[in-house]
């Protein structure tokens, strides 16, 4: 549609007074200048199909066009800042069609900027969540703006005296921009040993992903308590331990038991056996339950016959009690002790049962004095 610039007003208000009356389209010729004389107004498409066919002939060529798009190009021109005080001819319709696309091309920018931003936003939670802290949030950025298939970023720290590292593992979804966390790779290695343990760990979408303090936990052995989902999005509570007897062979990590709610394992009840001073106060037995559910070395007060002394503890699901631990971290309610001191003095009473087979018996030490007697008296 061709209009004489300086047309915009008288136009706009006569295509906005002919709409209201419930003419929805206009018939107007391609190549010669449309004014509010030669515009022609139709309340239904067939009947503008219809007029723009009779009119057509070799010179000249009609078409129609909705009211709601003449106004709204119209609008596009007063705000674009365009001089329409000049009389000159002016393609409305062209000029309609590159402002669209330019506006379009700019939100779908900003939209995208929007998502980035929000993805970006979501990781960064994911992250600090997961134990990683807020350190990668630059980092984390520029890899994402780089727009590659997927990227890694390290972590390194250290527990006590054992080192630790992590490789993060980022991948971009095959149907759009946005990047997931999908796994970190852990290396611990322990001051008295020369190898390094390895285990990789998985994120998922739900608050049950292994925390990065909760795999230095259970590569330490010790066990930790979480919230898990079947398939079928059941909730369920299961003590997890990691077994270094048994190995993956697809992915090389090794096997993690469970022990779920329905073993029979109740932490508060196995710490009751104790006299530990911080079950006392709500806040600390809340505090103390927590730490170890999370699979912590927790230190606590014993008291015994009215003395205090510090003991460290940790949760044993698997035999349903609790590890004890002296202020030198030396194991003083080892099972597995106390199952070997049984062993040996099963093997003890063996060993008297058959050194008391050896010896005769009171009737074999009588006949044999008897014998004697008797070869005395001989």
């Amino acid at each position: 549609m061709i209009i004489n610039i300086s047309d915009i007003e008288i136009l706009s208000e006569l295509t906005e007074q002919i709409q209201s009356l419930g003419y929805h389209y206009a018939v107007v010729p391609v190549d010669q200048i449309s004014d509010s004389a030669t515009l022609e107004f139709f309340k239904t498409a067939w009947e503008a199909k219809e007029c723009c066919f009779e009119k057509s002939n070799d010179m000249d060529y009609f078409k129609y066009l909705p009211t709601n798009s003449i106004i709204r190009d119209l609008n596009m021109l007063r705000e674009s800042g365009i001089c329409t005080s000049d009389n000159e001819a002016f393609d409305l319709t062209a000029f309609g069609r590159l402002e669209r696309e330019k506006r379009e091309f700019l939100e779908n920018n900003l939209n995208i900027n929007i998502m980035n931003q929000k993805n970006l936003e979501y990781l960064k939670d994911q992250l600090k969540y997961t134990g990683f802290g807020e350190t990668f949030d630059q980092d984390l950025k520029e890899k994402m703006l780089k727009g590659e298939t997927e990227f890694k970023l390290m972590k390194e720290g250290v527990y006590g005296t054992d080192s630790m590292s992590a490789v993060l593992n980022f991948k971009k979804s095959d149907q759009s921009d946005l990047y997931f966390f999908n796994s970190y790779h852990v290396n611990l290695k322990k001051e008295d040993s020369e190898e390094a343990l390895e285990q990789t760990f998985y994120i998922n979408s739900n608050s049950s992903s292994i925390t990065l303090k909760e795999a230095y936990n259970l590569m330490e052995g010790r066990s930790i308590n979480k919230d898990l989902k079947t398939k079928e999005g059941e909730v369920y509570n299961s003590w997890i331990k990691m077994d270094f007897k048994e190995v993956d062979d697809n992915n090389g990590n090794f096997k993690l038991n469970h022990y779920h709610q329905n073993y029979g394992y109740d932490l508060e009840a196995s710490l009751a056996k104790y006299s530990i001073k911080e079950l006392e106060t709500p806040k600390y037995k809340d505090d103390l339950l927590s730490s170890l559910k999370k699979g912590n070395l927790q230190s606590v007060t014993f008291v015994v016959a009215g003395v205090e002394s510090k003991m460290y503890i940790e949760a044993n699901p698997q035999f349903k009690t609790v590890n004890v631990y002296d202020a030198n971290l030396q194991r003083i309610n080892h099972r597995e002790s106390k199952e070997e001191k049984q062993g040996v003095a099963k093997e003890k009473d063996k060993s008297q049962k058959q050194d008391s087979d050896d010896e005769p018996s009171q009737s074999e030490k009588n006949s044999n004095n008897r014998k004697k007697k008797i070869s005395k008296s001989i």
